[in-house]
């Protein structure tokens, strides 16, 4: 149970919040740190899109690797200006986007709010809501031993969730297995679209790396990965068939049950080298 009576650190996207409860068999009261979630509605060209449910930080990096993991737009320079606004409501997150990025996201119609279950809510057509990443670039390969230490990492770097036992996290990590950014949100796809927004804006080699993610690895989470040139994605639980699917078709390693240093390989493991080095 995750509970930390105040005074803490504060966390963005955590609040303080009051609780009694049974501890031991005796009561007790305290206050304790809660994750928040709230509706975020991402506006293009002043049409409403899409409605969210998610943590309030790093907005604009989940703004940018939404819009660009999506397809609505094709890179970061196709946003001209982005502004973000809050009513008793939610967020709004405003962006003023290419004309023919716009036109394109009129033609095929979709409306995704409450996408956190599934990722197709509101999706009109078989084609939109299965589609395949175009096949990966990278050459890049990987140690075993990499994906391990960035594993060992990962929960230090993780506040939100260490405050409030209640976030996913999207980390992308060097070839040797170091963090180099991580991003946390009450969603799993939130996290990974904040991750990759702020891969973009960083301008890092993404190819050169991998990403971990606390959470299982569903079609759509490899799907957002490939989008963004990275060749290996490692989730902590469980994948999916259609994941596995996706993977294999754009060329993507994807891994499994990746936890300390154990993990499955479900596709392309001439990316990933299981054998540990000789001294």
């Amino acid at each position: 149970m995750h509970m930390h009576e105040l005074p803490y650190p504060p966390v963005a996207g955590a609040r303080a919040t009051a609780v009694r409860g049974l501890r031991g068999g005796a009561v007790f009261e305290t206050t304790d740190w809660v994750a928040e979630e709230v509706p975020v509605a991402l506006v293009y060209n002043g049409v409403s899109h899409a409605v969210m449910l998610a943590s309030p930080s790093d907005l604009e990096d989940f703004a940018i690797g939404f819009s660009c993991s999506e397809g609505i737009v094709d890179s970061p320079a196709q946003i001209y200006d982005m502004e973000q606004g809050e009513t008793a409501q939610g967020i709004t997150l405003s962006l003023d986007i290419a004309a023919a990025c716009f036109a394109r996201l009129k033609d095929r119609r979709r409306t995704l709010a409450g996408r956190t279950g599934c990722g197709l809510c509101g999706t009109d057509s078989l084609a939109q809501a299965v589609r395949a990443p175009l096949p990966l670039q990278t050459t890049t390969r990987f140690e075993a031993g990499a994906v391990s230490a960035a594993l060992s990492g990962l929960r230090e770097r993780q506040l939100l969730q260490g405050v409030t036992g209640a976030s996913h996290a999207a980390a992308w990590c060097t070839a040797d297995g170091r963090i180099a950014l991580l991003r946390e949100d009450v969603g799993r796809h939130n996290a990974l679209d904040k991750l990759l927004g702020a891969l973009h804006r960083a301008g890092l080699p993404a190819g050169e790396g991998f990403i971990v993610v606390t959470s299982r690895a569903s079609y759509e989470m490899v799907q957002k990965t490939a989008s963004a040139g990275v060749g290996l994605l490692a989730a902590v639980s469980a994948v999916t068939g259609l994941a596995i699917d996706t993977a294999r078709g754009c060329g993507l390693t994807l891994l499994g049950f990746a936890r300390g240093a154990d993990l499955c390989v479900y596709s392309h493991p001439e990316r990933i080298s299981l054998e540990s080095k000789s001294s």
